[in-house]
């Protein structure tokens, strides 16, 4: 990989898009693209080619002038960039509608993330298996966590037990949390937090469709 500029400040922005890059790569390799310039990539996505170079350049040189990227390479170097070169543990904390789906999605693997325990309070539940992964109880997490080596926790439990499970995962050592809570979760420093507030989304759709019919 190319090493990234010393001491860079690199953006939220700039970090958030090179996941983007990296799928857009992968599909463009399945679609049988060796070469891909700024301008097709940035098509793609929806991204200026200048914003492109602008990333990329955080990170060292990549590409050659008047070729373009190659589409293997430049997708090796990212998926580098963002640690996906390496395998990543997972546990998912709340068996719902939206448990049970991170559960099954099959994406997970492909980019060296494994789940390897799920937790529950259900005892219906606890002992069955999604994926060939175990249901445990929550009163386990903090040895099945440190047993299995587990660094990211994603909570998809009802609001009102999510600080609760939050403070479970962080006592049980992970270092990231992936929350679908609609809330936010208060936690140490040193713990990397990513919230998915479908709300959210939906609610910015519905501004947005309400402007076009007034």
């Amino acid at each position: 990989m190319k090493e990234s500029k010393e001491n860079a400040v690199i953006s939220r922005a700039t970090v958030d898009r090179l996941p983007l890059y990296f799928r857009t790569l992968k599909l463009s390799q399945e679609e049988g693209l060796e070469i891909i310039s700024s301008d097709e990539l940035g098509r793609k996505i929806g991204v200026t080619p200048e914003q492109i170079r602008k990333d990329l350049s955080a990170f060292g040189e990549f590409g050659k002038k008047g070729v373009g990227y190659y589409v293997q390479e430049l997708m090796r170097n990212i998926g580098e960039i963002l640690g996906l070169n390496r395998n990543w543990n997972l546990a998912i904390v709340g068996v719902g509608h939206m448990g049970w789906a991170l559960a099954n999605y099959s994406n997970f693997s492909s980019q060296g993330f494994q789940i390897r325990a799920i937790f529950d309070i259900d005892d219906d539940k606890i002992g069955r298996y999604i994926n060939e992964v175990e249901i445990f109880h929550i009163d386990n997490m903090k040895e099945i966590i440190q047993k299995c080596d587990i660094q990211i926790g994603i909570i998809t439990v009802p609001v009102s037990y999510a600080q609760d499970m939050a403070n479970r995962l962080v006592e049980a050592g992970v270092k990231g949390i992936w929350n679908f809570a609609p809330m936010k979760i208060n936690v140490p420093a040193n713990i990397y937090v990513v919230s998915e507030d479908l709300s959210i989304g939906l609610s910015s759709i519905s501004y947005y469709l309400s402007r076009q019919n007034s």
